[in-house]
């Protein structure tokens, strides 16, 4: 367990961005996490896992922790269900992966979505109708400070549309260690709510999907959508869609009455903030090595050489605009750093 100086963090971040941290080390153990958090007290400390859902816009002036603590297996099991428990640094997609070849249900729909497992609770991350809390059950985290471990209950998360006490009440208090999720053992949910996976699995002539199918149809719509992070730099969904209240949205959606909406209750609705950004005329727009993606407007893209500061450039002048246009504003959903 080495600690470096002035590593460089390009490939440690999906969006490939250059930028270097004072000083960096990896930590493959409990044990080992433990005896660099004591070490360091005094340290200013930077938590790193997948690099998946942040963009650099500076060099970091800390300690960078990479997570990559690995393992998975069954913690208990009866006729219908499955407890499984994945260590924080296992790549998500590929646990994915793992509980569908072992017929697990409850986490196909998230397939191909990238970074590691001990973010998803911080994110509550979610895609084509399901969300990490529908299937949380705990998770364990090292306190910082005095390195005791702690378990969180679904509960105890206080899990929101991509929210969670991990980004409010105790940030920057704790390292994600493992998390432990329920999924079916048998009469699996199948879940095709979204029209994008029905079309996808009707070209396919499937009408009686499989967890290995709604899976399948999820990639395919992901990678036509979405470009792969190691040929263009990118974090995925860059913005959140946006929650409106109806009695806004009504007036807004009587300018444009082609605006696409969700109803998530009773007073409010979410409008996909793709559909926002491409109306406002951004999708495949290109400004030096920064842009947004010609496929999915919500994604913005690293070409080559931009920096962090571009993107985020990028990023607030879709903001502006998409405001200036609709009157909505979206929020991003990667943390900028």
């Amino acid at each position: 367990m080495e600690i470096q100086s002035n590593f460089s963090l390009k490939n440690y971040n999906t969006f490939g961005i250059e930028a270097s941290a004072k000083q960096f080390v990896a930590v493959h153990s409990i044990s080992e996490l433990k005896t660099v958090l004591a070490a360091n007290k005094n340290e200013k400390k930077f938590i790193l896992g997948g690099g998946s859902n942040m963009l650099l816009t500076k060099d970091i002036d800390a300690l960078v922790i990479h997570i990559d603590l690995k393992g998975k297996k069954i913690t208990q099991e009866d006729d219908d269900f499955v407890w499984v428990e994945s260590q924080a640094g296992e790549t998500w997609h590929d646990f994915v992966l793992y509980t569908i070849d072992n017929n697990f249900g409850g986490l196909e729909n998230m397939s191909l979505i990238p970074g590691n497992v001990g973010t998803t609770p911080v994110q509550n991350i979610g895609a084509y109708g399901t969300e990490i809390k529908d299937t949380f059950v705990s998770c364990e985290a090292m306190n910082i400070t005095t390195q005791e471990i702690r378990t969180f209950t679904n509960e105890e998360c206080n899990f929101g549309y991509r929210e969670s006490i991990f980004k409010h009440e105790v940030k920057d208090e704790y390292i994600i260690t493992s998390v432990i999720f329920k999924l079916t053992k048998r009469n699996h949910k199948i879940n095709t709510s979204y029209g994008d996976i029905l079309a996808e699995l009707a070209k396919n002539n499937i009408s009686e999907p499989t967890l290995k199918d709604v899976s399948n149809a999820v990639i395919a719509i992901r990678q036509s959508k979405l470009p792969d992070p190691k040929e263009l730099g990118n974090s995925g969904s860059f913005f959140k869609n946006p929650i409106v209240l109806k009695s806004e949205f009504e007036k807004i959606h009587q300018k444009f009455p082609e605006m696409k909406f969700y109803e998530v209750s009773e007073t409010e609705v979410k409008v996909p903030a793709g559909w926002l950004i491409e109306q406002a005329g951004f999708k495949g727009k290109r400004f030096g090595d920064a842009g947004v993606h010609k496929n999915q407007a919500l994604v913005l893209v690293n070409y080559g050489n931009a920096t962090g500061q571009e993107i985020l450039a990028v990023s607030k002048e879709v903001q502006k605009t998409v405001f200036e246009k609709f009157g909505i504003q979206i929020e991003a959903e990667v943390n900028v750093i």
